[in-house]
């Protein structure tokens, strides 16, 4: 078994990119090309907080974690996953134009332990050409439909349709309708979080869009019900200068949010937000209770991906992803919760 990541090394490592990158100054579009299934090397993270043994951080108790490497140049960069199966099966997008395919394996002691069967492929046009332009292939968000995923990109902003196709990822199918006015997009501010509510929940299984930091004249980020009776416009309160970065829904219909702040004097921070299900109305603002706050006390970074997810023993898990900017003072990491209290 790999070494486990316990001690300051990993905060040590990623503050140097905090003063000469902020957070993508270092990044590269890499170049294109078909299918690659490559080894993913994953060194197990033991502990949450750098130098200490808790587990429990709230209502969420740490499994496990994993810091990922690969000599494959186009490995990192991830925007957004989502598991595809009870067996560990993930699909995702990085922000550099590529579609990315997984498998989690755990041990016995159910940590997660390792990465297998991993894939990257580039994002196509209609003639079936990989995508070479960074302001159109700027994928922030992913949810899944069925034999579909649906995507959200930003600085050309849209929201569009692809049939899942491991392998074999085509171009768009279709571009849906994402309702709020073009001119409130920031240009990289975008759809950072689409997410499906559950089919028993009020919003019956619709789509929802949530921006990074698009907001109104009070300074709420816009966020969109694509779909259904409720379709519509609401907004959430931006507080504490945290962006959102991705969102997932709870068994119950709550709203998971995960956000991340950096400045150049404290570094990076990340937190959980829970907006509860009967405020997430068109019209209305969705607010809720941070359940989890990290620093650079804890084994974090570029926080980008999040999904929600059902074990096989009927715990609701939550599961975290980094983006490392393709820097090599920045990490890809995964982060495994267990939400206690459900």
């Amino acid at each position: 078994m790999a070494e486990a990541v316990t001690g300051t090394r990993g905060a040590a490592r990623l503050f140097p990119v905090l003063l000469l990158a902020a957070f993508g100054f270092l990044s590269q579009q890499n170049a294109r090309g078909s299918e690659q299934s490559f080894a993913v090397d994953a060194r197990p993270i033991a502990y949450f907080r750098i130098g200490s043994k808790e587990t429990r951080f709230g209502p969420l108790e740490f499994v496990g974690g994993l810091e990922m490497t690969s000599r494959q140049r186009d490995f990192g960069a991830i925007s957004s996953f989502r598991f595809l199966d009870s067996d560990g099966r993930f699909m995702g997008v990085a922000d550099t134009g590529f579609w990315f395919f997984g498998r989690l394996l755990h041990d016995e002691k159910g940590r997660p332990a390792s990465i297998s069967d991993f894939s990257m492929m580039p994002m196509v046009d209609a003639s079936g050409t990989p995508i070479r332009e960074k302001w159109f292939t700027d994928a922030e968000s992913i949810a899944l439909d069925g034999d579909e995923a649906v995507v959200g990109f930003e600085r050309n902003h849209r929201i569009a349709r692809f049939r899942i196709e491991p392998g074999g990822m085509g171009a768009a199918t279709a571009v849906m309708d994402f309702i709020v006015p073009t001119y409130e997009l920031r240009s990289n501010r975008g759809f950072e979080t689409l997410t499906r509510a559950p089919q028993d929940s009020a919003l019956a299984g619709a789509l929802v869009a949530v921006t990074e930091r698009s907001m109104d004249g009070q300074g709420n980020i816009f966020a969109v019900i694509l779909e259904g009776p409720h379709r519509g416009i609401f907004t959430i309160p931006r507080r504490d200068d945290f962006d959102i970065t991705d969102g997932a829904f709870l068994p119950n219909g709550d709203l998971f949010l995960l956000e991340r702040r950096f400045s150049m004097s404290t570094g990076v921070a990340m937190r959980l937000r829970r907006l509860p299900a009967d405020t997430i109305r068109p019209g209305m603002i969705a607010d809720g209770p941070v359940l989890l706050h990290a620093d650079m006390g804890y084994q974090i970074d570029n926080m980008e991906a999040l999904d929600v997810w059902e074990r096989a023993d009927g715990a609701t898990m939550v599961s975290i992803m980094s983006d490392d900017n393709h820097s090599l003072l920045q990490r890809n990491l995964y982060l495994e919760f267990r939400l206690a209290e459900e």
